[in-house]
């Protein structure tokens, strides 16, 4: 098949674009208003952006009457925001917070999630999540669509303090995304969460094995012994 969006019909009963971008990770996020009100919503336009330092995106359409939500009204006031990982344990507490609530709700409430603090920003973290980024907003981008629910706001933020439960930390030192079993979403209603986890050893020098990871650390020493 073929057709041009906003140009030519798909043909289809449901629209695929989303459907071919997968899995996407999701952005749960978490923010306080500047009266010191608590949200949090799931985000499936999210992802890494770069590593040093690291640092992510995610994106928000505007609601069905044309507004900001309160995701990105929170971060653009207050300048801070948690990312949460979404898991398998928590898939229904996620689709929970999704609801749109009044401004003055509490989606911690509403999903029975109980609140951790943070330690750098003010927003607090999903107690129950097994890893956390507190974050500071970097710049926002805002996009017009071709209608007011196509435009969205993209927010880029630093990560400035990461937590990881130190139940989910191998032997090895690396983190056991099979036993978090992250959650992912698909197209249409559909999700997924990583249940198998397999290796390809990387070619190339050094540097590149160091990008792989992201490690600044083994980036800045492959770069040394690059020098003459």
């Amino acid at each position: 098949m073929y057709y041009e969006p906003g140009r030519t019909p798909h043909g289809l009963p449901f629209n695929p674009f989303k459907a071919c971008i997968v899995p996407r990770p999701i952005g749960w996020i978490s923010t306080t208003s500047p009266e010191g009100l608590d949200n949090l919503a799931p985000y499936s336009q999210f992802q890494m952006v770069s590593y040093d330092p690291p640092t992510l995106m995610f994106s928000g359409n505007l609601n069905a009457r044309g507004e900001r939500k309160d995701t990105i009204k929170n971060v653009t006031a207050t300048g801070e925001f948690v990312w949460n990982m979404a898991t398998w344990a928590l898939r229904d507490a996620v689709n929970a917070s999704s609801e749109e609530l009044p401004s003055d709700g509490d989606e911690f409430a509403h999903a029975g999630l109980a609140k951790a603090p943070s330690r750098l920003v003010r927003p607090p973290r999903v107690a129950a999540s097994p890893i956390q980024f507190e974050c500071r907003l970097l710049t926002t981008l805002h996009l017009p669509g071709n209608t007011p629910v196509g435009t969205v706001d993209v927010i880029f933020g630093t990560v400035v303090a990461v937590h990881i439960a130190d139940e989910f930390l191998r032997a090895d030192g690396r983190i056991d995304i099979e036993g978090i079993r992250p959650l992912a979403r698909m197209g249409y209603h559909d999700y997924t969460s990583v249940e198998h986890v397999f290796t390809m050893s990387p070619r190339g020098s050094p540097a590149r094995f160091a990008g792989l990871e992201g490690s600044p650390e083994k980036m800045a020493e492959a770069v040394r012994a690059l020098k003459p």
